[in-house]
Order: C-alpha cells, then structure tokens, then sequence
C-alpha cells in the first residue's frame, strides 16, 4: 500500500482551491450575463435604494432563482461557491492530517472549522 503524503495532500488542497474559484468566476459570470441580457435596457434610478430582492434573502429562492434563470440568483450562488471554496481548504486539510495521524494539527484544524461553522450558524462574525 502506498503512503500518502504531505506533498500529495497539498496538490490536492491546491487543485481544491483553483477549482472552486474557476468555477465560482464561471458562475458569477454566466449569471451576469443572464442579468444583462434581460435587465440591461433598464435605466436605474439612483435616488431609490431597493436593497436586496425578497428571492434572494432564503435559501429556497436563491435555488428557485437559479432554475428559473434569473441572473442574480446564479451570481448569488457563485459568489456562496467562493465563500466555501476556503471552507473546503480546511475540511480537506483536516482529512489530510487524520490520514497522517498528525493528531496536533488535526484538532486545530477541527477547532478552526467548528469556530467557521458556530459563526455561520450564529450569524456573529469576528
């Protein structure tokens, strides 16, 4: 059985990380493409703040968005991918160090993704 090692899990932390950018960019483009084909003839009234859309404040009416193929629903999901793209550095970084028994660097890596996870919940940052 081959061992695994450090240099192999860094690789795959490397290819994590470019491909969850790539692809997020990817989304948040094609999003705003479909945004402006069907909203760029519109004139935007500065002296008005809209805020947010109500379909965009839940998660069911970002993933209604997205298969109704509404451009900021598909932006809003790209911009999640990237959010969770250094989310899933940690999770694969806690899988490389419980694969190499490195117990230290395995419960660190724990803390700092059950802090990142208490946060989301929470909703208090910092």
């Amino acid at each position: 059985m081959k061992k695994f090692k450090d240099a192999d899990m860094q690789v795959i932390i490397g290819w994590v990380l470019r491909l969850g950018v790539l692809i997020s960019i990817t989304i948040v483009f094609l999003g705003g493409i479909i945004y402006l084909w069907r909203h760029g003839h519109m004139l935007t009234h500065y002296a008005i703040f809209k805020g947010v859309p109500m379909f965009l404040q839940t998660p069911g009416g970002v993933i209604n968005g997205i298969f109704n193929f509404r451009g900021q629903a598909i932006i809003q999901a790209g911009i999640i991918l990237l959010i969770a793209t250094p989310v899933m550095r940690v999770i694969f970084s806690a899988i490389g160090f419980i694969m190499e028994k490195d117990y230290l660097y395995m419960g660190i890596t724990l803390l700092v993704l059950a802090i990142i996870f208490i946060s989301m919940l929470s909703g208090h940052a910092g």
